[in-house]
């Protein structure tokens, strides 16, 4: 069997913590900010942690 490539836009959007907790940013935080409350922001600039089948698939798809 051969080794599976990396997809390109995945391993430009998320990351692998040294524990294996995989990584992503919220969408739409780059553009239309002026209209948008200070808090949706603030939970916008933030990080989350993907798990269960979604993390089974990103990994997937990393080649890990």
């Amino acid at each position: 069997m051969p080794k599976l490539k990396t997809h390109s836009g995945t391993k430009k959007r998320i990351r692998v913590t040294k524990t294996g907790k995989i990584i992503r940013r919220h969408a739409t935080g780059s553009h239309f900010l002026q209209k948008k409350s200070a808090a949706r922001k603030r939970r916008i600039a933030s990080t989350d942690t993907l798990s269960g089948k979604q993390a089974k698939n990103v990994r997937t798809q990393l080649g890990k």
